[in-house]
């Protein structure tokens, strides 16, 4: 306590008083509510002369003496009060006056407009339920608050009205995503976030200990593997949104704990799943906008199908000159990229990685406008089924827009020889040093063994697909509560 600002000591005292009169605004436990401010303000006809009672925070305060106003905020908007002493009562309108911004009352009266012709509640009755002991900002600017918002995102919310619009947006897209599943016939279903293999994505992941059974484990960075396990075990169509998590670098785009989506359908392709993510994002950007035109930081973004297809090793011969698959040795591909293009190249990189690696570098950039990315090498494909026609590429694509990939997808690998000499191949990536590599999954394998049907699969970063469609700059502004580093 003597650390206290003055203002917040004051508050405490109000309390304090308050208690010693019997009136503890945190003993109440419920408030009967009529009304909200929007239904009072969307249809004054209905409601002009009515008595009713809201409930919500003091975001403003103006005394005058005998008489004030104060602007009561709910969680659909702000309506104005005007409490005058002879309707309260001299004892209470005394300690209405010790009210503050921050406060939670519930008000009661008479709904009228007022000579400036603003709707308003006449109240009869201001009950305090929650005494606010701190003070609330009076505007949010510059880099430092824009942290702190992040951190108290709960103030955030109060404060900012376009804030708690953001977040109801993300949930109609959620919500339309789902929807937009269950229509196609998808079920959706759970599976673990804790797992002795972080399998379904080449990825680093967070470890953990369970102590009970004395076993690392790990969160997961993938859904992929129990999913298809799934269509192995006789499910058609399946999907889960959920989190995944990665334990590497943080970014406008990036958080350790984000939301994504996948989904599996038997006996379909990465075809499928090509118009299935075109559409299911046309229509989540309808529920929001009414249309498939987002405007993104003042470049005009069209979601309507179809989008771009281009094939990787097509659109880095295009950008470099340099066709990776007409180089006869590896050895030879690697001195190109690096003394031609200029790569930072390792001497475990494969053709397939330095077309890969090439995209990454030069040609992702140029992705504004929805575009799918196709036939990725086989050696960054460890569950997709290969090319028919050319064995060193698989029949996968990602999804680009804005130069991020939203989404990732291909025909699953349901070759249980193949898919396990690829894992091994993984293995021995880990061994030379990628962290990201994908690590055995023995069980996996023996469902595959079981028999996997032809399955299209394809996987959505929600997060992402919500910044553009909302036109947000940072994903920590589409996330309620982003992964912050905590203040000593």
């Amino acid at each position: 306590m003597e650390n206290l600002s003055e203002l917040l000591q004051i508050r405490r005292d109000k309390l304090s008083k308050l208690r010693e009169i019997g009136q503890d605004p945190f003993k109440i436990e419920k408030y009967e509510r009529t009304h909200f401010s929007k239904q009072i303000h969307d249809d004054f006809a209905t409601h002009d002369g009515v008595n009713v009672r809201v409930a919500g925070r003091i975001m403003a305060k103006r005394d005058m003496g005998k008489a004030s106003f104060i602007d009561i905020q709910d969680s659909e908007g702000r309506i104005q009060s005007y409490v005058r002493k002879d309707a309260l009562g001299e004892e209470q309108y005394e300690i209405f006056k010790t009210y503050d911004i921050g406060d939670i009352v519930g008000v009661e009266g008479i709904v009228f407009k007022t000579q400036k012709d603003e709707i308003s509640i006449r109240a009869e009755e201001v009950i305090l339920m929650s005494k606010s002991l701190q003070i609330l900002p009076e505007k949010w600017h510059g880099l430092k608050d824009q942290e702190i918002r992040y951190r108290q995102r709960y103030v955030d919310l109060i404060v900012n009205p376009e804030v708690k619009e953001k977040f109801l947006q993300r949930s109609v897209i959620i919500k339309s995503m789902k929807e937009y599943f269950d229509r196609e016939g998808f079920l959706e279903v759970d599976t673990p976030i804790l797992s002795t293999i972080a399998g379904g994505a080449t990825a680093k992941p967070f470890i953990t200990h369970h102590n009970t059974l004395d076993l690392d484990m790990y969160m997961r960075i993938a859904n992929e593997l129990y999913l298809k396990r799934l269509i192995v075990g006789g499910f058609d169509k399946v999907y889960e949104m959920g989190k995944m998590f990665r334990n590497e670098g943080m970014s406008i785009k990036h958080n350790p704990e984000y939301t994504a989506v996948e989904l599996y359908a038997a006996y379909e392709d990465y075809e499928y799943m090509m118009e299935l993510t075109e559409n299911v994002v046309a229509y989540c950007c309808e529920k929001v906008h009414g249309t498939t035109v987002v405007n993104y930081q003042g470049t005009m973004i069209d979601f309507k199908p179809p989008w771009i297809r281009s094939s990787m090793h097509e659109l880095v011969e295009k950008k470099t000159g340099v066709n990776f698959y007409e180089i006869a040795t590896d050895v030879e591909a690697r001195k190109i990229a690096k003394e031609q293009l200029h790569l930072e190249v390792e001497t475990r990189m494969s053709r397939g990685h330095l077309v890969n690696l090439a995209f990454e570098e030069f040609c992702e950039s140029d992705l504004i406008q929805p575009t799918f990315v196709l036939h990725h090498p086989v050696e960054v494909s460890p569950l997709a089924k290969r090319n028919p026609d050319n064995p060193a590429i698989t029949n996968r694509f990602e999804a680009f827009v804005n130069t991020w990939e939203i989404a990732n997808a291909f025909s699953e690998l349901n070759d249980p020889i193949d898919q396990k000499q690829r894992f091994e191949d993984q293995l021995l990536q880990k061994e030379a040093g990628d962290d990201e590599a994908h690590m055995m999954d023995e069980d996996f394998i023996n469902a595959l063994e079981v028999g996997l049907p032809p399955t299209g699969g394809l996987g959505i970063g929600v997060d992402r697909l919500i910044m553009l469609i909302t036109n947000a700059t940072s994903i920590r502004d589409v996330i309620l509560f982003p992964t912050m580093k905590p203040i000593k």
